[in-house]
């Protein structure tokens, strides 16, 4: 089965082809450039050093939230845009589960972090039982003080990664010492073959029925209904 599989969930745009248990191609980008400018020539150029075509895949894959909002929008519409085009079945894949195939067969607590800003991170926590990834916390946005108070607690080594990760490192380090491990670079930002490899295990659906998890309003909304309390 052939899959492409994009990601555009934070400052990474990354785009893969999959065929069964083989990895064709993976173009993964991290600058200045916002999505928009970047997913579709990446996807095309995947296309093209693949040669294979739009109509040659199986299945459409997307991480589809958490992340920038923006960002979500922009993957989840172009996979939409693709499999209206030729009629195959997407999968929508949550980013924090996807950046758990980056360590897999990881004997500890996976904790993907990714800014969320004001003093929150979106998280999740998982761990690989005989090879099998399990949700151990399902994804939510919480304060990271909550975040460490709840893995001391469980009171087993934890690997973080995410764009959180730098950013609080400092942090974690001092509150969790010696139970607290942080994947290298190469494995620490979103890859579209790990949205791949999770889509294998979830059930295909129609592209209307594709939408972006969010987890938390928009700083916009927050801002509006702020504003309203003041008014009252």
């Amino acid at each position: 089965m052939k899959i492409l599989a994009v990601d555009t969930s934070s400052m990474v745009a990354s785009a893969s082809i999959t065929d069964d248990n083989k990895l064709v191609c993976e173009i993964t980008l991290n600058n200045k450039l916002t999505h928009s400018q970047t997913i579709m020539p990446i996807i095309d150029r995947a296309f093209k050093m693949s040669e294979l075509t739009p109509d040659d895949i199986d299945l459409y894959a997307v991480s589809n939230g958490p992340g920038s909002f923006t960002g979500l929008r922009i993957g989840v519409t172009t996979v939409k845009g693709l499999a209206h085009a030729t009629g195959k079945p997407v999968v929508g894949v949550n980013t924090l589960e996807a950046m758990a195939y980056n360590v897999p067969f990881c004997p500890h607590i996976i904790s993907p972090i990714m800014d969320a800003r004001r003093g929150e991170v979106y998280n999740a926590l998982y761990m690989f039982e005989d090879g099998v990834l399990k949700e151990i916390e399902p994804p939510r946005a919480i304060a990271l003080d909550d975040c460490i108070d709840e893995l001391l607690k469980k009171g087993l080594n934890t690997v973080f990664l995410g764009d959180g990760m730098p950013i609080f490192k400092e942090k974690l380090e001092k509150s969790m010492g010696d139970m607290a491990a942080f994947v290298p670079q190469n494995l620490n930002q979103q890859h579209a073959a790990a949205v791949a490899e999770a889509a294998k295990n979830k059930s295909p659906i129609n592209y209307g029925k594709l939408v972006p998890v969010y987890l938390r309003k928009s700083q916009a909304e927050r801002e509006r209904e702020e504003r309203g309390i003041k008014q009252c």
